[in-house]
C-alpha cells in the first residue's frame, strides 16, 4: 500500500481505447496519485494494486458513446 497514506482509497479510472488515467484519493477526497498510462493489464493491476486489498473504484468507459 501507498507508505504516505494506509486507510482506505478511492481509485477513478477513465478508461480510454489505448491509454487510461488512474487517480488515487483518500476518503477525504486528498489526492494521492495520479497516471496516464497506456493499456496494458498487467500495467494496469500493478497501478491498482498500490490503493491496497479493497479499494473503492469507479470506471468511466464510453468508447463509441458518439457513434
Amino acid at each position: 500500500m501507498n507508505g504516505e497514506y494506509d486507510g482506505r482509497q478511492h481509485v477513478g479510472i477513465d478508461l480510454h481505447r489505448r491509454r487510461s488515467v488512474i487517480v488515487r484519493m483518500t476518503t477525504d477526497g486528498e489526492q494521492l496519485s495520479w497516471v496516464r498510462m497506456d493499456n496494458d493489464p498487467v500495467a494496469l493491476g500493478l497501478e491498482l494494486a498500490k490503493a491496497g486489498p479493497d479499494p473503492e473504484v469507479v470506471l468511466e468507459a464510453t468508447y463509441g458513446w458518439y457513434w
